[in-house]
């Protein structure tokens, strides 16, 4: 019982860390962008400050039950997939619980997230709403088919489905990295990658200037402070599994934060560069090259 009870305690001081952490990348990332834009932008701790302003914040708004559990559930998605994952690999409290689930849990974990954000939203009727939810889905069901098919390579490849063997499998240098091993599939797992993090060129779900904030439309308070929190901690979760998959895993916080830091500026780039797509765009570009590539990894690594 004693051990369950220090397990726990570390998932707690580690989600601490990545939610922090989560908040001062996507300040960061808010600056990188403005002084691109020729802007000088919001402070880097601008996303606490949101935070602690929706907290303040209270509503009257009711829709029912489930437009209150789907900031839950989206954030139990985002909070699922980074606890069954190895922040730092050896490490006592930032191993989480990467001993209980695999790939496929944490995928599922991945769309968790997701479909709980659109069955909230969906229930408040709100036309934006709907609209942000069909993009949304469709968009992350695409990202996932090359996705699911550079995973299927990397466990052919090392015969495990377990997040740790694969980090494991790629210690003793850069030579070992699944990047270097397994470029095919990286390649299919980067460019999915790109969709599943939903930013520009892939922000169809949000459209700025279009459709004002997608699902959330309707959330504000407490309710918004969920989703922000959600957000600081999905997207670091997904930094970190890339990093372990493709990017050899981190054997200290410094080399963690460095890995996801330069993985989410790939990102960054790809969306300061070219501007958004429209669905269709967006989809038919997922299940074009992306797929091709993860089809070709697969196949490879099959023989």
């Amino acid at each position: 019982m004693e051990a369950i009870w220090t397990k726990i305690g570390y998932a707690l001081a580690s989600l601490f860390l990545i939610f922090n952490y989560g908040l001062l990348l996507i300040g960061v990332t808010m600056k990188i962008i403005a002084r691109v834009h020729g802007r000088i932008g919001p402070p880097i701790w601008q996303p606490y400050v949101d935070i602690l302003k929706s907290f303040s914040m209270r509503t009257a708004v009711s829709h029912g039950i489930m437009f209150y559990l789907g900031p839950v559930f989206r954030l139990a998605g985002g909070i699922g997939l980074y606890l069954l994952i190895p922040a730092v690999y050896g490490s006592t409290w930032l191993q989480n619980f990467s001993f209980s689930g695999d790939l496929l849990l944490v995928m599922y974990f991945i769309f968790f997230g997701m479909l709980g954000m659109a069955l909230g939203a969906g229930e408040g009727g709100h036309p934006f709403s709907a609209m942000g939810i069909m993009r949304g889905l469709s968009q992350v069901t695409a990202s996932e088919v090359p996705f699911a098919l550079a995973v299927i390579a990397l466990a052919a490849q090392h015969q495990t489905l377990s997040i740790t063997e694969i980090v494991a499998a790629q210690q003793g240098g850069i030579a070992h990295w699944n990047m270097v091993t397994n470029p095919i599939a990286t390649a299919a797992g980067m460019l999915a990658y790109l969709g599943m993090m939903m930013h520009a060129p892939f922000n169809v779900h949000m459209a700025p200037q279009e459709i004002p904030v997608g699902p959330p439309t309707e959330y504000n308070s407490s309710f918004l402070v969920l989703l922000q929190s959600n957000r600081s901690v999905f997207a670091a979760a997904k930094l970190i599994l890339f990093m372990n998959l493709f990017f050899g895993g981190a054997t200290s916080i410094v080399e963690m934060v460095i890995k996801t830091f330069l993985i989410f500026q790939f990102c960054v780039v790809v969306g300061v560069v070219f501007p958004r797509f429209k669905v269709e765009q967006s989809v038919r570009w997922l299940l074009k090259a992306p797929t091709l590539i993860g089809v070709l990894a697969v196949l490879i690594y099959s023989f």
